[in-house]
């Protein structure tokens, strides 16, 4: 199991955007970059710069994804028929810890991925503890009674700081199923993604 090296929020500033949308992003305070030259005038990004800025704040998004892990997802994005960008968008939304946080059992990705590696989440009956794991349309994924009794997770559900989005079919906040395989369109990211920049980045 990876584990973030920096501050979660340290990417929200250098990005200058509140990436998961949460009221506790230092970027409500501070829009300026961390670190001592962090108010100075933003440089004006080359394409290669863009790009990579779009690649960082996808795999960012995710939480402790790695290079190597999404580069992987772009390589399997791209072998499949249809755009490559929205393929990515349904691989990486379609990750056991992904859709554990879509259906707001916890607050966070990193929450997520942590409730599912201690073995809390089942999918179709079965115990599974691999925080990549493919979810498919259709399959049931539910909560252990223990982690159902988790302050977390009941604060999470109770929570009116987000939606659960149509693609998931989520039963008071107990259980959630896949109904389909989401599109760029259909997610509620709380900023702006441009997978079509990352496709550009690993086509170079």
């Amino acid at each position: 199991m990876t584990k973030r090296a920096n501050a979660k929020y340290k990417l929200d500033r250098r990005l200058g955007e509140n990436l998961w949308g949460r009221p506790k992003s230092p970027v409500n305070k501070r829009s300026y970059g961390p670190g001592q030259h962090g108010q100075r005038r933003a440089k004006k990004l080359s394409d290669y710069g863009t790009q990579l800025q779009a690649k960082q704040k996808l795999k960012g998004y995710y939480g402790n994804i790695t290079e190597r892990q999404f580069r992987k997802y772009y390589t399997d994005a791209a072998r499949r028929p249809g755009d490559t960008g929205e393929n990515m968008i349904g691989l990486l939304e379609t990750r056991l810890d992904t859709v554990v946080y879509r259906s707001k059992f916890v607050p966070t990705p990193f929450a997520a991925r942590q409730i599912v590696s201690h073995g809390h989440v089942k999918v179709n009956g079965r115990r599974v503890t691999i925080a990549s794991y493919h979810v498919k349309e259709g399959d049931l994924l539910e909560l252990t009674d223990k982690a159902r009794d988790m302050a977390l997770v009941m604060e999470a559900s109770k929570s009116g700081e987000r939606d659960t989005p149509d693609y998931l079919e989520v039963n008071e906040g107990k259980t959630a199923k896949l109904l389909r395989t989401p599109k760029l369109a259909d997610v509620p990211y709380a900023v702006q993604m441009e997978p079509h920049l990352i496709v550009e980045f690993y086509s170079r």
